[in-house]
């Protein structure tokens, strides 16, 4: 049973840029503040962002190994233990030699930019080349070591980012079979909501939301196909951005769809995502997508954290998620009084891509995965678990665990699929292309000389349900990501307790807009709010 215990907490923030809306915590009564890792050495680290962490490493109030420490204590006291959150697969054993070396070179005078000493998670579809593995939550890659780092591993080690852990995921990023739970995966069970510990923490990149929203690391990296950055950062009350499509790398990435896949930041505040998306975006020769970031991409985004950013903006409403959820409807109008009120004009919008578009899509990400998982399969080499998705499909059906709640109908699908240069490929990926761009965002955009859409991001989270699954009914996730357009959630308020998310997304390469419509929005809004980890 947990009962309350309330703390103080300091807010670490700029009086003009205050972030977040601090309540108490329900904690379990056998924690203490020392054994949960909240507080050691004086460091009050819930809530704590990059800007108070790096001015704490300047002046020599904390070292970068007191803070990695504190963060894999809490890991160990709330998710392997505690309420046993269950949102890491594994911890990195060199986290704590990292957090030296680091603070060796600030020692030496050397820092390597904003993330520098800054504690990270990534999902576990993210390849690493460590004492890690990287297992997107199957059996079938229990024990596998990618020959080499993914792209955004190596920029992130080369900004100064500490990866302390690997998260839980949906299964294959939640595409392997019907009836599936979001945050489910063989190897590390059920993830749990931080808010409400029996509803479901939304995914594929389940275990990266929680870990934010929980204060077990200051950033997460998640992956998105469709909604999986931007459903679980509403359910666990976090921020989170999906990039446009080639902002950032996708090599060294368990793979589903080339067309629609990105990686992208996770958490607590507009501010931190920002900062990660600026330092994670670049071209790589080994992802041709990025190629397009040439012209568009930019190294820092901070420039457009403006205080009245919404103020002039003509933002479109998406109408189509209304009308499921009285609650969140009741959410969405408070937040559209907001936008009004700081200077925004609303525009109505009924629909956005034509109703074709999403068995287009599905086409396309059968193809995509059948190639996409043979390619990647063979980047792991001779030693290799598993070589082809035939083998992967053969694995599971012998495996007693893996086939227990839900089926892998999504890989035998795409493994009955043929190769890229197939017509129907050919046809459906034009389709889609054509449906969600021009037809979908950009003549809604352009039409309405909208600046950016708004619309709910989900529904409060369900109750986590391993026989029946999923209970989606609510979301607008799926236009930007058809398109391969950006999108941010972020806090907009809570119902019963359940955080709900505000979706703003546009047309390709509009992160800077959004940006500033978001952070605005964050300051009046401070909708943000610590977990309880209630028990029902």
């Amino acid at each position: 049973m947990f009962s309350k215990n309330l703390f103080s907490i300091k807010m670490f923030l700029k009086p003009s840029i205050s972030l977040m809306m601090i309540f108490p915590l329900l904690w379990s009564c056998s924690f203490s503040g020392k054994e949960s890792g909240m507080i050691k050495n004086d460091i009050e680290i819930i809530e704590i962002d990059i800007e108070r962490l790096q001015k704490g490493y300047a002046n020599s109030e904390f070292s970068i190994q007191e803070i990695t420490k504190i963060y894999l204590d809490r890991i160990n006291d709330l998710d392997f233990n505690g309420p046993k959150l269950n949102s890491i697969i594994q911890v990195n054993p060199d986290a704590l030699k990292i957090a030296l070396e680091l603070d060796n070179e600030l020692s030496n005078g050397k820092i390597r930019g904003p993330l520098h000493g800054i504690p990270i998670v990534l999902k576990d579809n993210i390849d690493t080349h460590d004492k890690m593995n990287t297992t997107a939550g199957s059996l079938a890659l229990k024990n596998s070591k990618p020959l080499k780092d993914s792209y955004i591993a190596k920029k992130l080690r080369e900004a100064g980012a500490v990866i302390i852990a690997k998260s839980n995921l949906s299964e294959w990023a939640n595409f392997r079979g019907q009836k599936s739970s979001s945050g489910w995966s063989a190897i590390n069970g059920q993830t749990k909501n931080p808010y409400i510990l029996s509803h479901n923490p939304c995914g594929s990149s389940s275990g990266s939301g929680v870990a934010v929203s929980a204060n077990l690391t200051v950033l997460a990296i998640g992956t998105e196909t469709n909604g999986s950055i931007v459903c679980p950062s509403s359910a666990n009350g976090i921020v989170g951005i999906k990039p446009t499509v080639g902002l950032i790398s996708r090599s060294g990435i368990i793979p589903i769809s080339f067309t629609q896949d990105t990686p992208g930041p996770m958490a607590r505040n507009i501010t931190d995502a920002v900062i990660a998306l600026g330092s994670l975006s670049g071209i790589d020769p080994q992802d041709k997508m990025t190629l397009k970031s040439k012209d568009y991409g930019l190294k820092d985004y901070t420039p457009y954290l403006k205080v009245n950013g919404i103020d002039g903006k003509r933002i479109g409403l998406f109408k189509a998620p209304l009308g499921k959820n009285t609650k969140v409807d009741s959410l969405l109008y408070h937040s559209i009084q907001l936008i009004k009120d700081a200077g925004g004009i609303i525009i109505e919008i009924d629909e956005i891509t034509p109703a074709e578009t999403a068995k287009n899509s599905f086409e396309v990400m059968l193809y995509e995965y059948k190639y996409g998982l043979n390619e990647y399969f063979a980047s792991l080499g001779k030693n290799a678990p598993v070589k082809s998705l035939s083998e992967l499909i053969e694995f599971n059906k012998k495996d007693s665990l893996e086939l227990k709640y839900f089926n892998q109908a999504y890989l035998e699908m795409a493994e009955g699929k043929g190769d890229l240069s197939d017509m129907e490929y050919k046809t459906a990926l034009a389709n889609l292309v054509r449906m969600s761009q021009k037809l979908g965002i950009d003549r809604v955009v352009e039409e309405n000389k909208l600046d950016a859409i708004i619309a709910p991001t989900g529904s409060p989270a369900w109750e986590t349900d391993l026989i029946n699954g999923d209970n989606y009914y609510l979301g607008s996730s799926s236009p930007a990501a058809w398109a391969g357009y950006p999108n941010i959630t972020l806090p907009m308020g809570n119902i019963d307790g359940l955080p709900v998310g505000l979706s703003i997304f546009g047309k390709a390469w509009s992160e800077p807009t959004l940006i500033e419509i978001a952070f605005d929005f964050e300051q009046r809004s401070k909708a943000r709010i610590v977990p309880s980890f209630q028990v029902n």
